[in-house]
């Protein structure tokens, strides 16, 4: 097959001054259309049919011929056939050649894909049509204005899109035409296909809102986010996770997570975000090099070194969440928001400047203070792996002093312990409400007076939403977290299975009674910034 792809490109362009050799993205628009050709898998000659000095000499550069344009074929009013049928006609003499396909790409349409290309003309040449071109389906209720002037439907049933009939709007991006339908007014054949190019690749840049949208898209990354999520070690990864695709619109995310996350995997799915399972950490290539990843963000507690140097190897960024493992010192950024600094590396971010905070609480209000206490809230996380809440319940039911308090204990999906929990509840003559999974848990912040937690990330939520609060650390790792005491408005009583039941029904009744150490802690909570931290964390990620 002899092809030849026309570029058509004027000079002057008045609604983006210079548009075709300025540069988006770092490449000048122009430049797409002929590396697409260049690049193809069939052998293509290229030229840019132009009337402009500097379109002509950035094509030479990129490895196009150059036909020039005559005035009469450079007007505004002019239409594409005759010039597309110039070029042609042109190219043939020069390359002595008959050409059997001639395709037109527009420089104006960047976001096209080589393989899209590719696989037009495949089948386009294998179905010998006479000419095909791109198209997007953009099916809509639409309306028509008839031959009298009035509106009226262009459709026969008002149906939702998914069940519309498809109609195609052409993109402009390429049109494939037999040399032997080329003619000086005209170059489509009378059998036509139509080929159906992804949505996003189907933008023509005519306005400055085109541009920004297209380099938009081309300067996205395909970013992918390994999370864990078990009864072990809870969901709080794959929150912090999810928070982060929320905010990676403009991006490319998809999700890894072990076999072994069956919590994480739930969470994920209900999410509708891609996502992967591996067996193990080396499956992780595979997955790279499939999605052509550019940024990895690790969030499942320490990792291995051979791990982190296997990733750094495939040629991705590599970024850590909440990690002090060896992969750490290797790893392009590490982001320990919970942690005070235990390593050294200016690639290391300690504290909770740079918690992400889930878009609830950014939407809610921090909870009032109030002298007397209506409310008590305890939350020990998704899976509550000490069982700290039924040493809470317990320490309660011993407490004389609540009885006129109502008390809401929420546990996670994952909490294995609800139905003995509730059966306790029903039978206790306090006012117990014993609720699992909950879907905002924002509201119910809000209305605590008081909060008895774990210290681990729900702690910082209660900081954002100031309410004061008893901490219990679940294990030593959580002990080291570093944002849990008083200076933050905490009273922490250490690691939870050490401490007595009387020691934790003494300090609520404590700080039931005592509302001036309840509003310092909730005034100290509240100058706390943790609401910037995503902010901070895109930064460290991109930069």
């Amino acid at each position: 097959m002899n092809i030849l792809a026309v570029i058509p490109a004027r000079g002057g362009s008045k609604g983006i001054p210079r548009k075709n050799v300025r540069f988006l993205a770092g490449t000048p628009l122009i430049g797409y259309a002929i590396n697409n050709a260049l690049d193809s898998s069939y052998s293509i000659d290229v030229c840019v049919s132009t009337d402009d000095v500097e379109i002509e000499r950035v094509a030479l550069n990129y490895g196009a011929d150059v036909v020039n344009r005559t005035e009469s074929l450079s007007s505004d009013a002019i239409t594409l056939d005759p010039v597309i049928y110039d070029a042609f006609k042109k190219m043939s003499e020069l390359k002595n050649k008959n050409y059997d396909y001639v395709v037109t790409l527009q420089a104006t349409s960047p976001l096209l894909t080589v393989e899209v290309l590719d696989k037009a003309l495949k089948e386009c040449i294998e179905n010998d049509y006479d000419t095909m071109l791109s198209a997007v389906n953009q099916a809509h209720l639409y309306w028509e204005m008839n031959e009298k002037g009035k509106f009226v439907p262009g459709y026969a049933e008002r149906l939702n899109r998914q069940y519309l009939p498809k109609r195609f709007v052409e993109t402009g991006a390429f049109l494939i035409t037999k040399a032997q339908c080329m003619r000086p007014d005209a170059r489509i054949g009378t059998n036509v296909s139509v080929f159906e190019v992804p949505s996003w690749q189907s933008i023509d840049i005519d306005t400055a809102e085109d541009w920004w949208i297209a380099e938009k898209q081309l300067t996205k990354k395909t970013v992918i986010i390994r999370v864990e999520g078990h009864s072990k070690i809870g969901l709080g990864h794959v929150y912090r996770g999810l928070s982060l695709a929320y905010n990676l619109i403009d991006h490319d995310v998809s999700f890894v997570v072990s076999k072994y996350s069956d919590l994480g995997i739930d969470k994920i799915k209900n999410s509708h975000f891609k996502y992967d399972i591996i067996e193990d950490d080396f499956d992780m290539g595979k997955i790279v090099q499939a999605r052509k990843a550019d940024i990895v963000i690790n969030d499942m507690l320490n990792t291995e070194l051979d791990y982190i140097n296997y990733l750094k190897g495939l040629g991705v960024k590599v970024i850590n969440f909440e990690d002090l493992g060896d992969g750490a010192d290797k790893a392009d950024a590490v982001i320990n928001d919970l942690y005070a600094p235990q390593k050294s590396g200016d690639h290391i971010y300690w504290g909770s400047d740079y918690y992400i905070i889930r878009d609830e609480f950014l939407l809610s209000e921090p909870s009032k203070f109030e002298n007397d206490v209506k409310n008590i809230l305890v939350i020990f996380g998704g899976v509550d792996p000490s069982n700290l809440t039924f040493k809470v319940f317990h320490a309660i039911e011993k407490s004389k002093g609540l009885s006129n308090i109502k008390i809401t204990i929420i546990v996670g999906p994952g909490y294995p312990h609800f139905k003995e929990l509730e059966k306790l509840a029903k039978k206790s003559t306090l006012n117990i409400q014993i609720i699992q999974d909950v879907k905002v848990m924002s509201e119910h912040m809000k209305v605590a007076d008081l909060a008895i937690s774990s210290q681990g990330r729900t702690m910082l939520e209660l900081a954002a939403m100031a309410v004061p609060t008893i901490l219990l650390a679940q294990n030593m790792r959580e002990l080291k977290h570093e944002f849990g005491y008083l200076n933050n408005g905490f009273i922490n009583l250490g690691l939870g299975e050490a401490i007595e039941e009387d020691t934790i029904k003494g300090t609520i009744e404590w700080l039931t009674k005592s509302h001036q150490i309840r509003n310092q802690m909730h005034n100290q909570m509240q100058q706390s910034n943790l609401r910037s931290g995503l902010n901070r964390v895109m930064k460290i990620i991109f930069d």
